[in-house]
């Protein structure tokens, strides 16, 4: 099963963090990240990217059910 990666425009604060840590995945423009596609091959270095998002702006969702960031 595909997962869901989006990252939410009005949280980003343009850390970089995701792109530092996935740049297969993410992409800083700007003044904020985006995913470089919605949906991917599941990939734990995202759930780490998410982990490390310092604005809690990146969400992974898997058949509906958000799965990171972890807790």
């Amino acid at each position: 099963m595909s997962w869901h990666v989006a990252v939410d425009g009005q949280r980003c604060i343009a850390s970089g963090m995701c792109a530092g840590a996935a740049p297969e995945y993410f992409a800083l423009d700007d003044d904020r990240a985006r995913a470089l596609a919605d949906r991917i091959d599941p990939d734990e270095t995202v759930l780490d990217a998410a982990d490390s998002c310092p604005a809690s702006a990146i969400t992974v969702t898997e058949g509906g059910r958000e799965i990171g960031p972890r807790p």
